[in-house]
């Protein structure tokens, strides 16, 4: 069994609350599955949760270099060599990020974020798209940051070709393993 969950801002990727967070058993009731990889409480969007230990282990390992796609709301204006710098890898504290393909776009069509991001009329914020093929903790807003633009607002859209579709906050289903 495959779920897809859109994991909502302040919830955490795992079944106990803690910490006056909610947890994932405030919104999912089925036994027997886990998730597949983490996202951060302060991020929102895709996180599959599995019952099939292999297909978790897929989903979950760096060895697969399943690419996981962002949409990315950062402070500041993204220059072309702060794009180069994302698509070449950044180098982090715990080593080199390997390359991810990032695009400045649009403003997405999401739903409201709870709680919403904080504006600054003197500082102005875009949105990446941004792909990376590994999950070390925090990455995608570790490498924003590294190039001078800090994230604001996490949304992962997919895991490989399991993608969020139209579920909202909350809001979970179960998919097809071989997508």
């Amino acid at each position: 069994m495959l779920i897809a969950f859109n994991k909502p801002m302040n919830v955490l990727s795992q079944f106990t609350s803690e910490g006056g967070w909610p947890g994932l058993a405030d919104y999912i009731d089925v036994p027997g599955v886990y998730a597949a990889g983490r996202l951060d409480r302060d991020s929102e969007g895709l996180l599959l949760l599995t019952d099939d230990g292999k297909l978790q282990a897929r989903i979950a390992s760096p060895k697969t270099k399943m690419p996981k796609i962002y949409l990315v709301q950062v402070e500041g204006t993204p220059d072309d060599a702060a794009l180069s710098a994302l698509r070449k890898g950044v180098t982090l504290k715990d080593g080199p990020t390997r390359p991810a393909k990032v695009e400045a776009i649009a403003p997405p069509d999401l739903w409201p974020r709870n709680p919403p991001v904080r504006e600054r009329k003197t500082v102005p914020d875009a949105w990446l798209k941004l792909t990376i093929t590994e999950g070390k903790n925090r990455q995608v807003r570790r490498m924003t940051a590294a190039v001078g633009l800090p994230t604001l607002r996490l949304v992962r859209q997919s895991i490989g070709p399991w993608s969020l579709g139209a579920l909202q906050p909350g809001q979970w289903e179960r998919i097809s393993s071989h997508a």
